[in-house]
């Protein structure tokens, strides 16, 4: 039997354990040469369709994290990524689901932007012009603040 997982809920942040079945997501931080990072929003007929996040997707049976994130950029918006970089990983306990989501930072890909679930895209600096913003990508773009602040 595993452990129970500490994880912050996604609506009220607050620490709490969990013995519930982690679903791992692999997530793509695009960083174009000027800085600015690439956020999409979620499609209809999704969970918390129309909220703001950096893209990516679930891991299918077998996969790697930058197997997997290839794999969804390529058929969610049309990008073929060059290199993966492994950065961050967190829990994120949604209602839905739990959720392990593996940041990888990508500084590198070819193709044109299509959108290929009918969703809206955004090329950000923070603070992020985009609303709302999914739980999930809150830390993260935390993280970027960190590392600009130095």
């Amino acid at each position: 039997m595993n452990k129970p997982v500490l994880v912050v809920d996604a609506d009220h942040g607050d620490p709490r354990p969990s013995d519930r079945p982690v679903v791992d997501v692999a997530v793509g931080v695009l960083i174009a040469p000027d800085g600015r990072f690439l956020l999409t929003s979620r499609p209809e007929g999704k969970v918390y369709a129309g909220y703001w996040e950096f893209p990516g997707g679930k891991l299918e049976a077998g996969e790697t994290v930058e197997q997997a994130l290839r794999r969804e950029l390529h058929e969610e918006i049309g990008l073929t990524i060059g290199a993966a970089h492994a950065w961050k990983v967190t829990l994120v306990d949604y209602p839905h689901a739990l959720v392990r989501l593996h940041f990888c930072k990508v500084y590198h890909w070819t193709g044109e932007l299509q959108m290929r679930e009918g969703q809206h895209f955004g090329w950000q600096t923070l603070p992020v012009t985009c609303a709302p913003v999914l739980a999930g990508t809150v830390p993260v773009l935390d993280w970027l603040a960190a590392e600009q602040a130095g």
